[in-house]
């Protein structure tokens, strides 16, 4: 089984290209979606009580926007989060990858593939690119954010020009370029 890497910046369409794979019946493992499950366990919210006090909580429950203000504004705390959320990821990711092995090819979906090496994990990569100017106009109408918030987050990541290079394949939704020939074509590549 080949073993993909998909990324792009905040606000690319990862997650609608994510939904054309699985229309080519590609498995694909949402590595955010897994990780917001792990903030509902005891011992993840212990350590990030621990590392942060109340200031992410809403009462028992980690508080997202509290949190991605909190980790968007200070590096040493994203890096916190990221050690402590990304190794439980990978974890579950090996039970998943077990459970979907008779596949040509999977797909692992994360915002931040690159950012800490983690294409090595991955047989090939895929980056969803969009101009910045609509990732910002996306998030903001997504999580109702105002864009300095959606800066600061694109901000964290790596350029799309270094992003795209360092990809084996770049999917352009730009409302311009149509995705479903653009995912046929990699799809085609990857099962002959």
């Amino acid at each position: 089984m080949i073993k993909i890497g998909l990324t792009g910046n905040i606000g690319s369409g990862k997650s609608t290209v994510c939904k054309i794979f699985e229309l080519l019946d590609v498995p694909v493992f949402y590595s955010d979606l897994e990780a917001k499950k792990l903030y509902k366990r005891d011992d993840v919210k212990l350590q990030l009580k621990h590392q942060f006090g109340d200031a992410v909580f809403k009462g028992l429950e980690v508080d997202f926007k509290k949190l991605a203000s909190v980790i968007f504004s200070n590096k040493a705390s994203l890096d916190f989060v990221n050690n402590l959320i990304h190794p439980l990821v990978f974890e579950d990711y090996g039970r998943w990858l077990e459970n979907h092995s008779n596949s040509s090819y999977t797909i692992h979906e994360s915002a931040i593939l690159f950012e800490h090496s983690l294409e090595r994990r991955f047989d090939k990569t895929i980056v969803v690119y969009s101009p910045e100017e609509i990732r910002i106009q996306r998030v903001m109408k997504r999580d109702s954010v105002s864009p300095e918030d959606v800066k600061k987050r694109i901000s964290n990541q790596l350029s799309d020009k270094l992003k795209n290079e360092k990809a084996d394949f770049v999917v352009t939704n730009d409302g311009l370029n149509m995705l479903i020939p653009q995912i046929v074509k990699i799809n085609d590549l990857l099962t002959t």
